[in-house]
């Protein structure tokens, strides 16, 4: 049975245009861009400030420990002077329900939200933060359950979490609903309001001013919502671009040739190969007897190799069933296109800084070798191209951005590009994927990341990026390590700022945790 669907990404696209009311009469009568927001705490002009970069988080049910709580809890403890929190997406697991939101997101950063101190009274489509924390969405954000699985799954749930049972499969009697569960959280709903409400509710929230019109106001303990699933806004002249890379992240078709077929059959090979792995892990786990310690942990580790193959699966699925050219999110790229031109066009801003979910650069075990991943990066490539095209000498050998954040790969990771060839070139990206959900491993093949290029005389092979620390799951059995992860980011300097990375780690090992920071680093 199906347990795990993907939307198709133009109903990714409609819905969430529907849920904002995109470009809603009464919104352009006002001349208001949708898409940036001011964050008003008072100290947005400040040139020197902190902020923390969180990514999936959404931890599954723990009766004894709680990852998630710990990097909380870590950030609470080192973070009370940052100003905001970032997060790369997957804020809930296994999809985005709405149902998982007060164990999984509530309950754990109640100390980031208005009335936390009583985290049951809070409704997850009713959150006021205290301290921002500013989401993209992430692929398990917008996964939904086939009907007949939901009524599996709803049906048992109270029992399963009476019983704490140990083949739980985090489903209960609600999907996603493409990502409606996160746009009622985080977004501004328009479309629950109409008529007279929605035209007050425009004056009184969309008070603030940009360059593109009118716009958004965020203002923490107040009004916190988000403007759209992709948005940027501008603090301490840096610009910040959030980004729905689940819309531009579908792999080109395959080839009609022989290569094409012979990649084919490779891909169903390896898709049968894996689910009779599944089949074996399956039975291991119906193996296992429940309440021990012991085999809880083994249990939680067969299942983080279940939701893997998951990923690889709905990978396999996405390239075998691209026979036509892909659906790509142009108006989101070219928006994104069209506003690093602006910025770099802008005097007052000193940097940018891009967030998203699905990274272009890795070296986790699974996610290198993923079609998404050579799509996100294809795409968000020929952007940068444009932009550098237009700007010439304008950005004076810096690169497009300064930083990109990602998550989707369960580690911490700070990877720098190589001379690609394109305007992708000497970027510094850091994955801080490891908040909550359990670590991965690194690949085996090494920390170079070569990529395969063609020109008119073939194909031939170049290093596109390094990997210069990588924090993810390490050892076996009872030495196995699982380090769960967050970067606070220290912005100094004035014209052309520095950015201080200080990567904090939580630890499990041998059932105890352990906390530490490591070496800080500049970029």
């Amino acid at each position: 049975m199906k347990f795990i669907t993907d939307p198709p990404i133009p109903v990714k696209i409609q819905k969430m245009k529907e849920r904002v009311r995109w470009r809603h009469t009464s919104i352009i009568q006002r001349g208001i861009d949708q898409t940036s927001m001011i964050l008003d705490d008072g100290n947005d002009h400040n040139p020197e400030f902190s902020f923390m970069v969180i990514g999936d988080s959404g931890s599954r049910t723990h009766y004894e420990h709680n990852p998630q709580r710990q990097i909380a809890e870590l950030m609470h403890k080192h973070g009370d002077d940052c100003r905001f929190v970032l997060h790369t997406g997957d804020v809930i697991y296994i999809v985005g329900s709405q149902e998982y939101y007060p164990q999984n997101f509530i309950e754990p950063y109640r100390e980031f939200l208005l009335g936390g101190e009583n985290p049951k009274r809070i409704r997850y489509d009713c959150m006021v933060f205290k301290t921002p924390i500013l989401p993209v969405l992430g692929n398990h954000d917008y996964y939904d359950v086939p009907l007949m699985s939901r009524w599996l799954a709803g049906t048992t749930l109270p029992l399963r979490r009476w019983l704490r049972y140990k083949d739980d499969v985090e489903i209960g009697w609600h999907g996603s609903y493409q990502g409606n569960a996160y746009a009622r959280a985080f977004l501004d709903y328009l479309k629950a309001q109409s008529g007279e409400q929605l035209e007050f509710h425009l004056d009184n929230h969309y008070t603030a001013k940009t360059d593109t019109g009118r716009c958004l106001r965020y203002e923490p303990g107040v009004f916190t919502r988000l403007p759209n699933r992709y948005y940027t806004f501008r603090y301490g002249g840096i610009d910040f671009f959030a980004l729905d890379s689940n819309t531009f992240n579908e792999p080109s078709p395959l080839p009609t040739n022989p290569e094409g077929e012979a990649k084919r059959r490779e891909l169903q090979s390896k898709r049968q190969k894996i689910e009779l792995e599944e089949i074996e892990i399956l039975a291991a786990c119906a193996n296992l007897k429940a309440n021990s310690a012991e085999n809880d942990e083994k249990l939680d580790a067969l299942k983080a190799q279940l939701y893997q193959i998951d990923e690889i699966k709905i990978d396999i699925e996405k390239q075998l069933e691209s026979h036509s050219s892909p659906d790509i999110d142009f108006e989101q790229l070219d928006w994104l296109r069209d506003r690093l031109i602006e910025s770099w066009h802008t005097e007052e801003v000193r940097g940018r800084i891009i967030y998203f979910h699905h990274p272009p650069y890795v070296t986790e075990k699974s996610k290198w070798y993923q079609a998404q991943t050579l799509a996100v990066r294809h795409r968000l490539r020929a952007c940068f191209d444009q932009v550098a095209n237009t700007l010439g000498s304008l950005t004076q050998g810096r690169a497009i951005a300064d930083i990109i954040f990602n998550g989707h790969a369960h580690c911490l990771e700070h990877l720098r590009t190589t001379d690609t060839g394109h305007a992708d070139s000497y970027i510094n990206c850091i994955i801080s994927g490891g908040s909550g959900r359990r670590p991965r491993y690194q690949r085996e093949e090494g920390t170079e990341l070569m990529e395969t290029f063609t020109d008119n005389t073939g194909n031939y092979n170049r290093k596109v990026a390094d990997s210069l620390l990588f924090v993810g799951r390490n050892g076996y059995d009872d030495q196995q390590r699982l380090p769960y992860s967050f970067v606070r980011v220290d912005v100094q300097g004035a014209s052309q700022p520095k950015f201080i990375i200080r990567p904090f780690v939580a630890e499990r090992f041998q059932d105890e945790w352990y906390n530490r920071q490591l070496e800080p680093f500049t970029i």
